[in-house]
């Protein structure tokens, strides 16, 4: 069943700051909790996603990939950090642009998106 999402492992995204300027590094760890039965954990994804708020349009800035090679215990917690520099190009936000990371992973051979954060 998780597989079809009932049960699997869940992965949150943490950052160090909220508030970053083009150029800066963006740390976090995404923290990793175990679902009902054993997974094993390939690959995590985290896109940089700018948002028109006005179209509502979405564009993919830089995607990081992490190779994880994790095997994930039921009900089991890990932690696994991430860094990535903010390209220096990157408008500012306002009331018309907004920014989030996007994360998705590779489980037992299936993908899995996660949440926006």
């Amino acid at each position: 069943m998780s597989l079809l999402g009932v049960g699997s492992a869940q992965i949150d995204l943490i950052l160090e700051k909220d508030v970053l300027v083009p150029g800066d590094s963006v740390n976090g760890k995404f923290l990793i909790k175990g679902g009902t039965v054993d997974q094993d954990l390939q690959l995590i994804e985290c896109a940089l996603v700018m948002v028109n708020l006005k179209t509502e349009a979405e564009k993919v800035l830089d995607t990081v990939s992490i190779d994880v090679q994790l095997r994930i215990q039921p009900d089991g917690d890990d932690m696994v950090p991430f860094s990535f520099l903010l390209p220096l190009d990157v408008p500012p936000s306002s009331k018309d642009i907004s920014y989030h990371l996007k994360q998705s992973w590779s489980l037992n051979r299936a993908l899995k998106a996660g949440m926006k954060t």
